[in-house]
């Protein structure tokens, strides 16, 4: 889940689950390893039974969901689906919550996510940095904004790591990353005091320009709304397209292990 697919869910969930009340909270029945919560997930039936769903919000990668008195954050990582059905439920979760007129919402970790319930007053580090991060999609994330993202002395960071690593832009990580990258016709391990005044302004308009596009369509084809359906951006460079060849070239499309994961880009239209 990057931010093309929270702010997906946002608009879902505003529309479906809005007004409806939790009546049973079911925490950590399939434990993970990696599937972080706030204090004991035992607590969660307590703390989120009978309360009220009152708005959904997206900050970068993450989803809030406001009950009364309790904001529910899902990090990055983590999966959401809504059923309307009891016989359609997984029998492996890391929360689900049953809703008055008996509806779920289920969350699902694969390698690691949280999974965190606010009261009140609370706060989470990384959820507040990406609240403090101007929108990718606003018309404050201007080249002035985005070329202050740039500071002295990184010269040496990859286009990689200079985009998707300290929270620079909430949100953009090793997903969107690819399509991006592709679009501006730089290679992931390219550095950026390499980039010239033109490459970096590429740059800028192919991360305001991919990310609206993929938001626009309901996130990549790699990743599922709450229903369960695949988002309507067809990625260029993913998991799904390795070997194929590119639709600008015709070369076929390269993966390689980098900054532990995989990247993946066109050798003839993305140079080092």
């Amino acid at each position: 889940m990057e931010l093309p697919e929270s702010r997906t869910l946002e608009k879902q969930i505003n529309s479906i689950l809005v007004g409806k009340t939790v009546t049973n909270v079911v925490a950590n029945s399939s434990p993970h390893k990696f599937a972080w919560y706030k204090g004991d997930p035992k607590d969660y039936p307590a703390l989120l039974s009978d309360r009220r769903v009152i708005r959904a919000e997206s900050h970068g990668g993450m989803i809030e969901i406001h009950l009364e008195g309790i904001r529910l954050i899902f990090s990055d990582g983590t999966n959401l689906t809504y059923y309307a059905e009891e016989k359609d439920l997984p029998k492996k979760h890391q929360l689900l919550l049953k809703f008055d007129d008996n509806t779920f919402l289920v969350c699902s970790i694969q390698m690691y996510g949280g999974l965190l319930a606010l009261k009140d007053g609370e706060t989470n580090d990384y959820n507040e940095i990406a609240r403090s991060k101007i929108d990718p999609l606003s018309d404050a994330f201007d080249f002035n904004y985005f070329s202050s993202l740039y500071a002295e002395g990184e010269s040496k960071l990859s286009v990689k790591e200079f985009l998707a690593t300290k929270q620079r832009i909430p949100g953009l990580g090793n997903g969107v990353l690819q399509d991006i990258l592709f679009s501006a016709k730089i290679h992931p391990r390219r550095k950026m005091g390499t980039l010239s005044r033109d490459e970096f302004t590429t740059l800028f308009e192919s991360v305001r320009n991919k990310l609206k596009e993929m938001t626009d369509k309901g996130g990549r084809d790699t990743e599922k709304d709450l229903y369960g359906v695949a988002g309507g951006y067809s990625t260029i460079l993913s998991s799904k397209t390795i070997d194929r060849p590119c639709p600008t070239c015709g070369e076929s499309i390269k993966k390689e292990p980098y900054m532990g994961v995989n990247i993946y880009y066109c050798p003839n239209c993305q140079k080092n």
